[in-house]
């Protein structure tokens, strides 16, 4: 996945903010620099050309500071120096300043960007994940956006301060009740469940602790079992369906043999007993004998540093009650599958086929449920007429026998007859934003840097 950052911006420090963030470091000691805190601290805050340089052989100027700006500086700069020992950011008594000043131009996607999708039959609702601006929205399952329509508004939104989401990016509605469950992917180590009635900026009905870096969501209703995968300890992690707090996996599949790297979508076929994991392919070994835990937290030990090694992208089958590290059934992977960036995973276990969002091949495909090896897809739905763009989520309405993709490139989810094939229109499409406006795609942007060659901001995700 492509993870999100708290801010979702692009913004670099001004003069100002260099001086008092040089103060801070005299003041507060360099080692404070391991724990900031959260939501204070130094921090890039603004866009502003640095002055020409003069004739004389300045380097360059001060820009201009109120004489408010001023006093707080002064202010700062005047208070004593705690030991260095001592020394500390998240420290409530530490050296503190805010100056108020606004950037001078900001980079930032303002509409919702979708990153899941689930259809409730029941309510006859399209539900999709929004991991821009932290939401769920329910759309009514009939909905088409006009092409000279700006967007379509929900029938509700989840989202918030109150809703404990962040970088939501796995979602399952269940078919029994409405209840709606978001998985937490970056910065909250939870996942929220709401019950079908709530929405604003509300409380979760439950949450449950989860391993950092948890993706995917799955649910067994027989069994009544909840499955996650975790990205960093390459593992899939099973609870109660109706788990919360800090209780503990009843199971974990993780290990060497497993040959998961880096899993993301995962999708059950429980007519057969299968379990399917998909996996971008960065893969790191585990120590032999390292004890392994998937509970909250980690949801694994024992990486060895520098063992880690790049993989092409894999579907990798266990049974659907595996346990431990076990080694898959078979493993769909090679060239020939076209997989790039897989994301979120769907089963029909009527028509027997598997449908992955392939987030960097602007397609979703479709394999057998029986397929294994370099095997290429039964169908692909892919072209500039589709309407496809970096698709992460996808979803199979088995009622209305339609495949519903959730594309966080172009802020729309795209409806299609469930038998669709190449470069078709979709039936529907539900878009968030202007037709013409771009889906920025920035998250977790832990840097920036400025090519002078090309007068280009780059920021890695």
């Amino acid at each position: 996945m492509r993870k999100r950052h708290q801010q979702n911006r692009i913004l670099i420090l001004g003069s100002l903010g260099v001086f008092a963030l040089a103060a801070w470091i005299l003041l507060a000691g360099a080692p404070a620099f391991t724990s900031l805190p959260q939501g204070g601290g130094p921090r890039l805050v603004a866009i502003e050309p640095l002055p020409e340089m003069e004739m004389s052989g300045e380097m360059c100027q001060w820009m201009p500071v109120s004489a408010s700006e001023q006093e707080a500086l002064f202010a700062l700069l005047q208070q004593p120096a705690a030991p260095p020992a001592a020394a500390s950011m998240n420290a409530d008594d530490g050296p503190r300043m805010t100056i108020e000043r606004p950037p001078l131009r900001v980079i930032k996607d303002p509409y919702p960007t979708y990153s899941a999708v689930a259809v409730d039959m029941v309510n006859n609702e399209i539900v999709l994940q929004d991991e821009n601006l932290f939401q769920i929205m329910a759309y009514d399952r009939m909905t088409n956006t006009p092409p000279s329509a700006t967007m379509s508004e929900p029938k509700r939104v989840i989202g918030g301060h109150h809703t404990n989401m962040e970088f939501n990016c796995g979602l399952y509605i269940d078919p029994k009740n409405g209840d709606i469950y978001s998985v937490n992917n970056d910065t909250l180590n939870t996942l929220v469940i709401f019950s079908r009635e709530k929405r604003g900026d509300v409380p979760p009905t439950r949450e449950l602790e989860t391993p950092h870096g948890t993706y995917g969501i799955a649910v067994d209703e027989g069994a009544e079992e909840m499955f996650l995968t975790v990205q960093h300890a390459s593992s899939v992690v099973v609870y109660r369906k109706y788990a919360q707090g800090e209780e503990k996996p009843i199971r974990t599949i993780v290990g060497n043999k497993t040959m998961m790297a880096d899993p993301h979508g995962i999708a059950l076929d429980t007519k057969n007993g299968w379990m399917f994991v998909v996996n971008y392919g960065n893969y790191a070994a585990y120590r032999e004998g390292e004890e392994r835990s998937g509970g909250g937290g980690s949801g694994g030990t024992g990486r060895v540093p520098g063992s880690g090694k790049f993989f092409p992208p894999s579907i990798t089958v266990y049974p659907i009650k595996a346990n431990g590290d076990v080694a898959p059934i078979r493993t769909i992977q090679g060239p020939k599958t076209q997989m790039n960036w897989p994301g979120h995973m769907a089963v029909d276990e009527a028509t027997g086929m598997l449908y992955v969002a392939n987030d960097g091949g602007n397609s979703v495909l479709a394999f057998k449920v029986t397929d294994g090896g370099d095997v290429a897809p039964a169908r692909v739905i892919k072209g500039p007429r589709t309407g496809i763009k970096n698709p992460t989520g996808v979803f199979v309405d088995t009622k209305n026998k339609e495949i519903v993709v959730a594309n966080m490139g172009n802020h729309q989810a795209t409806v299609y007859d469930l038998t669709a094939n190449g470069d078709v229109p979709p039936k529907r499409v539900i878009r968030a934003a202007p037709a013409d406006h771009p889906a920025l795609q920035i998250g977790n942007p832990g840097a920036v840097a400025y090519d002078t060659k090309r007068d280009e901001i780059l920021v890695p995700n």
